[in-house]
């Protein structure tokens, strides 16, 4: 997608350690017309797959996954990172570790939330190793439901997870494919 594209090159900042931050205008200020256009781009992605949920985890992923559910007329489910008070009953459960905070967590869906009938569309901000979303990939699967497709805002092509999902026959979209990034802020989109 060529306009989250531009503005990961205007207001991108690659930091030490290959991270991109893009805290001013995708996941923690979030320009609400990007995100319109994003959600619009992954609901046309998946016209014709018959989702019934969307399932993200949070925090980062919840704005671009309840965009992209208004866009396709479907709710939308986020995992949480701990269980709490409000979620109670059977819950599918599964460990995720977290590289930025350098954290595992416990995240959990209630399995009230998600049923073997549903055809899920995981949605995400970011997809670099995968942790986050083959836990979510692990949920799903617990709850018996169908697993149509992982789209991410952005993908960083040169670490292993888009690979792994693709190995395994998950179809995965990212609207920004970055190929490489270097410590003195270039970066290269994959065409």
């Amino acid at each position: 997608m060529r306009q989250l594209e531009e503005r990961i090159l205007e207001d991108g900042k690659v930091l030490p350690g290959g991270v991109l931050k893009v805290g001013s205008f995708l996941n923690h200020c979030i320009d609400t017309e990007l995100l319109r256009a994003m959600a619009a781009e992954i609901a046309a992605l998946y016209k014709d797959t018959e989702v019934t949920k969307i399932i993200t985890i949070e925090a980062s992923g919840i704005a671009l996954a309840v965009a992209t559910g208004m866009a396709m007329g479907v709710p939308v489910v986020f995992a949480k990172k701990h269980r709490t008070t409000n979620v109670d009953g059977t819950v599918h459960m599964t460990i995720v570790h977290s590289f930025t905070h350098n954290e595992d967590y416990h995240v959990v869906v209630s399995s009230d939330c998600i049923s073997d009938q549903d055809k899920i569309l995981i949605i995400d901000d970011f997809l670099a190793n995968g942790s986050a979303l083959r836990g979510l990939v692990d949920l799903v699967g617990q709850s018996g439901a169908e697993v149509v497709g992982v789209a991410v805002a952005v993908e960083k092509c040169f670490q292993s997870g888009g690979d792994e999902f693709r190995a395994k026959g998950i179809r995965v979209d990212a609207l920004a494919s970055i190929e490489s990034m270097t410590d003195d802020g270039r970066i290269r989109f994959r065409s």
